[in-house]
């Protein structure tokens, strides 16, 4: 018997399918420009952003889950082009809240009677978003705000990802094989985290925790939430006003050193990412406010990720190597972190970084902004087979997101600056000398060691070379199949002549003019192989690689 959550899904499936065909249909003759046949089409940077702006709107139609889809996806530099990534970071996840009437019953399951449990309870919401609403009330003299779970929310949420796994296949279908892993990794992590971030009790655990990890610090105030009101569907949490950190007007009337708030954002997440291991991944100005003292007030955990120790000293090792300017150090962080293949180009990525690097840099070393080479980084994400496991993608966020607020406060706030002092006073970039001290050491030991052993062996070649006894074999890295291609080519010239040729003697001699035509008849379909082999991809060539004149084409467009 199917099930209403089956028949709603089939019904969104249906929703879904109407919205994203024309995009799809779009995209498939990207690849073949009649479908079926023909070649590729070439895209520019203007047409994905219309397309961009159509995929907002739609996602925008199709309500919540799609909005969080959409959240997510801003942060996908490894499944979407740059201008995609550009539109979609500018959706907010900010939706009218549901009348009180239907919102009231969700409360009451989880607390009890409004009128009894609350001296005083306000019945507009203060905010509203895709999954919750926000509501302020009075608590045992104290001034307390809720988080409410959307009402139907759940039945919504589960019928959409069941219309999008129905759908995934087809995206599938029509995409390349560089981003049908990262779309099928990216499907899971959404089914994931929307349902953790519905799940109120999940948020008051990483609140609880984050909030003991700055206890006694000054700097940052988190809201000590209240597990007696707290439920799955309900968060309540001391209620603390402020003044949005992007009030630049207001902050200045109250005396506030924003240089100061740029650096202790900063460091706070730093501590956040690199010490504790749990951050709160929704820095948007509307989740930051800042109170009459200056600490930074911060909202909502519902987005929230946590980074294992082995990640931990990853990113530190690539945040030295930036500020260090240590292209192998960045690409060997890179790889360790599963963000760049092992078997990727080192110099064309290399080259790559260095552009990134000498693109932004000033006249100080380290006087250039993380965003800006994020940028050139993700740019290149998209470009090549890469992944970005979904912390890092997190984090990728969180800096850029950052680092657009601290810009707001201080315009001539250094993000590098900033955390190359922090990583100085943590002792990291000590440790770093250190640990390079020590690998020069090693090479050092290989090197005598090779003094040693090399000798004979050079001997023992020579001595082979000598008597004809010397053996080497060849192997060809054809990761591109271009030789494969040749020899298609060659073969279907050849079939080609010889069919031509065969028609031409039996039509001459007119004795047989049915095999003339078959003749003909064979060599024709060869021909219409060859013509194609020769077309596709304008000629035998490997993938584009990254130059210096295509990245300034690049940056013009």
């Amino acid at each position: 018997m199917v099930t209403l959550v089956n028949l709603r899904a089939y019904w969104r499936f249906v929703r879904v399918l109407h919205q994203f065909l024309p995009l799809i249909v779009t995209y498939a003759r990207d690849r073949r420009k009649y479908l079926l046949f023909g070649g590729p089409r070439s895209v520019g940077p203007e047409t994905q952003r219309e397309r961009a702006d159509r995929l907002l709107t739609s996602l925008l139609t199709l309500g919540p889950t799609f909005i969080k889809l959409g959240q997510l996806l801003s942060t996908r530099p490894d499944v979407l082009p740059p201008s995609y990534i550009d539109v979609l970071s500018s959706l907010q996840d900010d939706v009218p809240p549901a009348p009180w009437d239907e919102t009231r019953p969700v409360l009451e399951a989880e607390v009890g009677p409004v009128d009894e449990v609350f001296d005083d309870f306000e019945r507009e919401a203060i905010s509203g978003a895709s999954l919750g609403q926000v509501y302020r009330a009075t608590y045992e003299g104290e001034e307390i705000a809720i988080k409410v779970r959307r009402p139907g929310v759940e039945a919504l949420v589960e019928s959409d990802l069941r219309a999008l796994k129905w759908l995934l296949p087809l995206l599938l279908r029509f995409t390349d094989e560089a981003r049908r892993f990262s779309l099928s990794n990216l499907a899971e992590e959404f089914d994931t985290t929307i349902r953790e971030e519905m799940d109120y009790n999940r948020e008051r655990r990483m609140l609880s925790e984050i909030r003991e990890n700055f206890e006694g610090n000054d700097r940052i105030r988190i809201p000590d939430p209240i597990p007696e009101l707290s439920g799955e569907r309900v968060l309540a949490m001391e209620y603390l006003a402020g003044t949005k950190i992007n009030d630049v007007t207001a902050l200045d009337e109250q005396g506030l050193d924003r240089s100061e708030l740029a650096e202790s954002l900063q460091r706070i997440y730093l501590q956040m990412i690199i010490e504790d291991g749990v951050f709160h991944a929704d820095p948007h100005p509307g989740n930051l406010s800042v109170d009459e003292d200056g600490a930074i007030i911060f909202y909502d955990f519902g987005m929230s990720g946590r980074v294992d120790a082995f990640f931990q000293d990853k990113i530190v090792e690539f945040y030295v190597a930036v500020a260090n300017q240590d292209i192998d150090g960045i690409l060997d962080a890179m790889v360790e972190m599963g963000t760049l293949s092992p078997n990727a180009d080192r110099q064309v990525m290399g080259n790559v970084m260095e552009l990134a690097i000498a693109d932004v840099r000033g006249e100080d070393i380290e006087q250039y902004r993380v965003q800006q080479v994020i940028q050139q980084v993700e740019d290149t994400i998209y470009e090549f087979p890469l992944r970005l496991p979904r912390n890092f993608a997190l984090i990728l966020r969180v800096a850029t997101v950052v680092e657009g607020v601290c810009i707001t406060l201080d315009p001539d706030f250094d993000f590098i600056s900033v955390a190359t002092d922090y990583l100085t006073e943590q002792g990291y970039r000590e440790e770093g000398v250190r640990q390079a001290v020590e690998s020069a050491g090693d090479q050092l030991e290989e090197t005598a060691r090779s003094l040693v052993t090399v000798p004979p062996k050079l001997d023992e070649t020579l001595d082979r070379v000598n008597r004809d006894d010397l053996t080497v074999e060849v192997r060809l890295d054809d990761e591109h199949d271009v030789l494969d291609q040749l020899a298609k080519r060659i073969a279907y010239s050849i079939l080609v002549a010889v069919g031509i040729l065969s028609t031409a003697i039996l039509y001459s001699f007119n004795e047989t003019p049915e095999a003339a035509a078959v003749a003909g008849a064979v060599t024709i379909p060869v021909g219409i192989l060859l013509y194609r082999s020769l077309r596709r991809k304008k000629g035998v060539k490997a993938r584009p690689q990254f130059t210096r004149q295509e990245m300034r084409r690049r940056r013009e467009e």
